[in-house]
């Protein structure tokens, strides 16, 4: 039996009433996702001070003091009061007034390596350590913007993404910035519509000589620069004008990949196209371009894949000081978090094992840990 056009506008309808009711079963209430609660001894954790030093604050009246359940034998925090508690403490790690904020682009060639969800922890990671974030989802499918519990394709319209800085109907990216349900990370979704972005560019390109195809998105993030600590961009699998754009744009690049043979292959492809075409463009425009820092993050790590130990080695002598030391592990945890639409950092308990969790958040954090120790840097010297 033939297969007609029509019989695949079907099928795309029935795909998005079913991720629909998918996510409705998932995230509540009313099909919403929400942050996670904390509780002393987390929040202690975030302050990176004794449990009873929060108990001794809390008696001062000048932070929040969390909600007491009705046995009283529990005190919870909202994500908004331990940001709150975590400046209070963290105020030697906060971006200092005269600098800009830092924007980082995750990217790879290949799918299936852990971009967004690179991302989407490393947005949560930072606002926990109290910097207020700036999401950017440059990917047409828009995994990210699903990952917030916000449906591309039918609460998405083409004029909440980036295409409206494309056309240069805007010249600023705060039209498309919307707040999301987890405090201090703001988002500028995406959509299919941004397909029409691999088509405006190069078009305004040929009409326009003056015109900057690769600037676009750095030239929109100027005023979000003095509003936020960090803005993380994450892009489509492919050197799409859209990619190019967020790599011209960021100070720094993180590059997720699997220790597999097939993924370091990708990996490479993907250095050899992007330093062709930053090296052509830099030229030909007689413009620089430089970064703070290239980290190349081992992802999707399986301990029972005997010949990780091999593809590792192969990383670690091809990006030697580049690469993080730090693995993030393939478990259970990220599996069953991903098919929630979450991550483990949007676990408030986890019914599984608690050492597989504490492994996979671990390692989360340590990357955070690292990543903002390159962002203080930065900051010091863009001041």
């Amino acid at each position: 039996m033939k297969i007609t056009i029509q019989d695949i506008v079907d099928q795309a309808a029935r795909a998005t009433e079913i991720v629909s009711q998918v996510r409705g079963r998932m995230l509540a209430p009313n099909a919403r996702k929400k942050s996670p609660m904390f509780n002393a001894s987390q929040l202690a954790g975030l302050c990176e001070v004794d449990k009873n030093q929060i108990t001794y604050r809390i008696s001062k009246g000048d932070l929040p003091a969390g909600t007491v359940n009705a046995t009283g034998s529990r005190r919870e925090f909202s994500l908004a009061e331990v940001r709150e508690w975590v400046r209070a403490y963290r105020l030697g790690f906060q971006r200092p007034a005269r600098a800009d904020a830092m924007t980082i682009a995750i990217g790879n060639f290949k799918g299936g390596v852990s971009k967004t969800t690179t991302a989407m922890t490393l947005a949560q990671g930072l606002s926990l350590r109290g910097h207020r974030v700036l999401v950017i989802d440059m990917d047409p499918q828009g995994s990210l913007t699903t990952l917030f519990g916000i449906l591309p394709d039918t609460e998405v319209d083409e004029d909440s993404t980036i295409t409206a800085l494309a056309t240069g109907d805007q010249s600023s990216i705060e039209y498309a910035i919307r707040k999301t349900y987890w405090d201090g990370i703001d988002l500028v979704p995406a959509s299919s519509s941004l397909f029409n972005v691999e088509f405006i560019l190069p078009s305004r390109q040929m009409k326009e000589p003056e015109f900057e195809f690769w600037n676009v998105l750095h030239r929109g993030l100027e005023a979000a620069r003095a509003e936020y600590d960090v803005i993380i961009i994450d892009t489509p699998p492919a050197l799409s004008y859209g990619t190019v754009n967020a790599f011209m744009a960021a100070d720094g690049l993180i590059v997720p990949t699997p220790p597999n043979a097939l993924d370091f292959a990708s990996s490479a492809q993907f250095w050899t196209l992007f330093s062709d075409l930053a090296s052509n463009l830099t030229v030909e425009t007689n413009t620089e371009k430089s970064f703070e820092f290239i980290h190349v993050l081992l992802s999707r790590v399986d301990p029972a894949d005997a010949a990780a130990g091999v593809v590792r080695e192969w990383i670690a002598a091809t990006y030697a000081a580049k690469v993080l030391p730090v693995e993030i592990p393939k478990t259970t945890v990220t599996a069953s978090s991903s098919a929630e639409f979450g991550t483990v950092y949007d676990i408030s308990r986890y019914e599984g094992s608690a050492k597989t969790y504490r492994r996979a958040r671990e390692a989360y954090d340590r990357v955070n840990e690292i990543v903002e120790q390159s962002i203080i840097a930065f900051w010091a010297k863009s001041r």
